[in-house]
């Protein structure tokens, strides 16, 4: 069975800690819902820079990574719709690019 990467684009930093406990038991629960299909839970990633031929932006481009999981599922349309529970998705504060890794 195939590995697909959950790339998350968006979010919001909660605002208090009773916020923050809220986004985190969401996450937990969604991550427990999908259960052994969880390989990797990932994590949310800092500020980043992107790299390209005409050189290096400091903002993450248009669309700046925000975390990432990997997960196991059937095809692509099983990963997708597992993405659609994303606390980020099910909010409206962000996105899930779900893409196969393909092994080498």
């Amino acid at each position: 069975m195939p590995d697909f990467i959950f790339a998350y684009h968006g979010g919001k930093t909660p605002e208090t800690p009773e916020e923050g406990a809220e986004v985190m038991a969401a996450w937990q629960a969604w991550f427990g819902a999908m259960g052994d299909a969880v390989v990797i839970p990932g994590n949310p990633v800092g500020l980043s820079k992107t790299v390209s031929a005409t050189g290096v932006a400091d903002d993450g481009g248009a669309n700046p990574l925000s975390g990432y999981t990997v997960v196991r599922a059937a095809d692509i349309g099983a990963a997708t719709d597992m993405a659609k529970g994303c606390p980020m998705v099910m909010s409206g504060n962000g996105t899930v690019e779900v893409a196969e890794i393909i092994e080498m």
